[in-house]
């Protein structure tokens, strides 16, 4: 288990960690950011929906799935995610912050993502992105799920036909700054470099 996460195998989340279980209510202090974890199923089309405004011509959803392998590894039978739970939101805020920085026409931006065991097909993290045209929504949606990957503390397990292993070599959290070479604040010109860390 990465350090600095709980042993705890209590199915809830932590008192103060957002859930992924239910879009923000318009009297939300930011009713256009959804940010959260779940257990259970991630509710993938209600964040598509959600993400959806009048004044908006793109959503862009990125969902990211379990699925049956992984690099030199066949046969990848179940996964599970843990965090540093009270990191989580705090730092997808800053993403999401971040975002509007660099796309300043963004309308809702949602990053949801599970914690827990998941079987092959199940969806572990879902973004979506919306603006009024489709340029700023994909790359928004992109560098969303980029620097959700690489800056917030997230690790997974894989158990496949020869072991199992957190996938630590691969996760090191870094900070938002650091995610493309750029300071934050950086507009969206500065497109040189794309994070790319895989989990």
């Amino acid at each position: 288990m990465p350090a600095g996460t709980s042993a705890d195998s209590e199915p809830d989340l932590p008192v103060g960690v957002p859930s992924a279980a239910g879009a923000p209510t318009p009297d939300a202090p930011d009713p256009d950011t959804w940010l959260g974890l779940g257990v259970g199923a991630l509710p993938v089309d209600e964040v598509t929906r959600w993400a959806g405004r009048p004044d908006c011509g793109a959503v862009v959803v990125f969902c990211g799935n379990a699925r049956d392998h992984s690099d030199g590894r066949v046969g990848v039978t179940a996964l599970e995610y843990e965090a540093y739970e009270s990191q989580v939101v705090p730092r997808l805020a800053g993403v999401a912050t971040e975002a509007r920085n660099r796309w300043p026409v963004l309308a809702r931006i949602a990053m949801l993502h599970r914690v827990g065991p998941l079987a092959i097909g199940e969806a572990a993290v879902v973004v979506a992105v919306s603006s009024p045209h489709r340029d700023a929504a994909f790359d928004a949606c992109r560098w969303c799920i980029d620097s959700l990957k690489s800056t917030v503390p997230i690790w997974k397990r894989e158990a496949w036909d020869g072991g199992q292993s957190w996938g630590l070599e691969a996760q090191h959290v870094t900070d938002l700054v650091d995610v493309d070479g750029s300071a934050c604040g950086d507009g969206p010109d500065d497109r040189s470099g794309s994070a790319g860390v895989g989990r």
